[in-house]
């Protein structure tokens, strides 16, 4: 079996491409008839059979023409991948369920175009795109994220039939693609603020005066903190809202994973803590989190919300997320 792995790897050439841009030589172009050009070949030996029986030299002549026709296609459907250029681009996150896709620069130097050029990872949908003679494109090929972490989508298949469909040629470029897959989105209302030891100065009575953000309603917030406006604009995707104040009663929000310690299992504990961050970065507030060996203070941002969902993703799967102690 190792033996048989090894031959199929030197055959398809299943190594990972360090080189960049990745070129397509002839010894990494495949091509077999389809099932099309079978058929086309049985037509043929039926109408060359026929014009040999029956002495009828146009006969000869239209088969030998309609063969000459499907080698030319051959040599088309060959050139049609032979000397195409192929970068990798970067993969935008995703979360665990939804599409990811990676992104591939197409570059042809030649005087002619090339069509029908279809894309497609293992068992994934198969795209298709055309580069113009002299240019370049853009196609983003889609794989499906099933799990959170580093997605790996393994090698790439390009095929080609253009023009006639008679024999489908392709190759395994092998680019280094990697894409991260936040985990499943959960949506609960925010936990409620912590206060803080080290308020610093008060200002105001009963820290009302300085506004601070939205966050979950509570039992005990007054109906004159629901920030009407937002809740309209969300009613369906977030929890009632209320304006937090901020004053001398120091409070930080903390998204902590000791919180749903009822949780079943791991993996809904992750997907409970990214819907909280989406909600907190939604309403404007600064979060913290907290996960067994990473701690990460409270803050708000772009960089605040990719930090923490990068650390959800990689929980229990990178040596700075420790998994949980059991």
């Amino acid at each position: 079996m190792p033996l048989a792995a090894a031959l199929r790897t030197w055959l398809f050439r299943l190594r990972r491409d360090e080189s960049l841009p990745i070129v397509l030589g002839q010894r990494r172009i495949f091509i077999l008839p389809t099932a099309t050009g079978y058929l086309f070949a049985v037509v043929l030996v039926v109408m060359l059979l026929g014009a040999i029986n029956y002495t009828l030299s146009l006969g000869h002549a239209l088969v030998f023409l309609l063969a000459g026709l499907g080698l030319v296609a051959m040599v088309h459907t060959f050139r049609n991948l032979l000397g195409l250029s192929i970068s990798p681009g970067r993969a935008e996150p995703v979360h665990a369920g939804e599409i990811a896709r990676f992104p591939l620069h197409l570059g042809n130097t030649r005087s002619d175009a090339r069509r029908a050029l279809g894309f497609s990872f293992d068992a994934n949908a198969e795209v298709f795109a055309d580069v113009a003679a002299m240019g370049e494109t853009r196609i983003e090929v889609p794989c499906q994220a099933i799990q959170r972490g580093r997605l790996d989508p393994g090698r790439l298949t390009l095929t080609s039939r253009y023009p006639l469909g008679f024999f489908r040629a392709w190759s395994y470029p092998f680019p280094l693609f990697t894409c991260l897959v936040y985990p499943r989105i959960l949506m609960r209302p925010l936990p409620p603020p912590t206060a803080v030891d080290d308020a610093g100065e008060a200002r105001g009575d009963a820290g009302h005066e300085d506004f601070a953000g939205l966050r979950a309603h509570t039992p005990s917030d007054p109906p004159r903190h629901v920030a009407w406006k937002s809740v309209a604009r969300s009613v369906d995707a977030w929890p009632l809202l209320v304006k937090h104040f901020a004053g001398g009663g120091g409070e930080e929000l903390w998204l902590d994973w000791a919180l749903l310690a009822g949780e079943a299992d791991d993996e809904t504990r992750l997907s409970v803590l990214t819907g909280w961050v989406l909600a907190a970065e939604q309403a404007q507030l600064a979060y913290g989190l907290a996960l067994p060996g990473l701690r990460l203070p409270p803050a708000t941002g772009a960089a605040h919300h990719d930090r923490c969902l990068e650390a959800l993703a990689l929980f229990g799967n990178d040596p700075d997320v420790p998994p949980p102690a059991r």
